[in-house]
């Protein structure tokens, strides 16, 4: 889906994901920013006239609806006001979002995605043929998570991840996280000035993960961390992404054109992780974790091996049948994530047991090879 050819000349053509959020879309005030979104519009058809495809990204819904509602009150913070307030907000958003591309002979279509489209493989297809189709017609997909009926336990939380699975949903070229900085800097802005702009990443490590900090803005849910965690997955899928100013003039086109400077620039991996593997590692909460050995460790990374009894120490979390857990070594630090085949108490009782010990009925698989998936970069 990520190729094609323009009517005139038959180039090939790309399919971007623009990913912008709540404090890039939104004014001091929490106010929908008209002008904000009116900037981006102008640079989605400039990608739309040199041949492109786009995919926007957006958030904003819970910010516009509580303006809406009470502009001069604390922004609530309970499940239930915040899924009322994103009902109110979100169509007044898309409304925005429609009128600004319509200023450039652009369709707007709305696309509410939840992360059991991503786990389910009826719903991943569905959402797939849909994206696609808008392509096809020409329109510019905005999607954003639906808000108004979210469970708390089964959300994206934050746009950066949901952008991420996005791309790979509809085999984008290039993920675009837009924000208020520059891209990731050697500092966190909010704790330190004079840091300098990391301008290409091509492995993650310990370091990267400390300077992105914590979440951002009260208008937002992610911050530089949850856009590093999205560049990530966009990694793994093997898709390119960009992490830059959204207030940068024509930051679109420089960095769909790979302007030297413009924003962090995060390779792709040469493996990628199949779709079924990549909901496994980004799309699935994790119910609990089971600790393993180091031989158990060294079956799973080095042989794509099963993880069985035998390896288990330990296990935290109570955790069921074809639910998602972490593995972790005897260190406590997670290497892989897959679905387990026995409940927790089941796998307590029998940790470190060897198949030939255990009760014939009883199958010493834990975690079977085609549904795990080691995280090791």
């Amino acid at each position: 889906m990520s190729s094609g050819t323009d009517g005139a000349g038959g180039v090939s053509a790309r399919t971007l994901v623009v990913k912008i959020g709540s404090s890039s879309v939104t004014t001091a005030s929490g106010r929908v920013d008209t002008a904000a979104i009116g900037k981006l519009a102008a640079e989605v058809a400039g990608i739309r006239a040199a041949g492109d495809r786009v995919v926007v990204v957006t958030s904003g819904a819970i910010a516009a609806g509580w303006t809406s509602l009470a502009p001069d009150q604390p922004r609530p913070s309970d499940l239930a006001t915040l899924q009322a307030v994103a009902a109110v907000g979100q169509h007044r958003l898309m409304r925005v979002w429609s009128d600004a591309l319509e200023g450039y002979g652009l369709h707007a279509g709305q696309v509410l995605l939840a992360p059991l489209d991503f786990v389910h493989r009826s719903q991943y297809l569905h959402a797939r043929q849909t994206l696609g189709r808008l392509l096809e017609l020409g329109v510019v997909p905005v999607v954003n998570e639906n808000d108004a009926v979210a469970d708390e336990e089964i959300r994206f939380g934050d746009n950066d991840r949901l952008a991420a699975l996005v791309a790979h949903l509809v085999g984008a070229r290039l993920l675009i996280l837009l924000t208020d900085t520059a891209g990731l800097l050697t500092e966190d802005p909010r704790r330190a000035q004079g840091g300098s702009l990391i301008e290409e990443v091509v492995e993650f490590d310990h370091e990267l993960e400390r300077i992105a900090g914590g979440p951002g803005t009260s208008a937002g849910s992610g911050g530089m961390a949850s856009k590093l965690a999205a560049a990530k997955i966009a990694m793994w899928s093997g898709i390119e992404a960009v992490i830059a100013d959204a207030s940068r003039p024509g930051v679109l086109a420089a960095v769909a054109g790979s302007t030297p400077g413009v924003g962090t620039r995060f390779r792709p991996r040469e493996r990628q992780l199949p779709a079924r593997k990549l909901w496994l590692a980004f799309a699935i909460g994790a119910s609990g974790t089971i600790v393993v050995d180091e031989g158990a460790r060294h079956a799973l990374v080095d042989r794509g091996r099963s993880l069985l009894l035998a390896g288990v120490l330990s296990t935290r979390g109570d955790f069921g049948v074809d639910d998602a857990v972490e593995i972790a070594d005897p260190n406590g630090t997670v290497f892989a994530k897959g679905l387990v085949r026995q409940p927790a108490p089941v796998v307590a009782q029998w940790a470190g047991c060897r198949s030939e010990d255990l009760p014939d009925d009883l199958s010493p698989d834990v975690v079977h090879r085609d549904d795990l998936v080691v995280l090791d970069s």
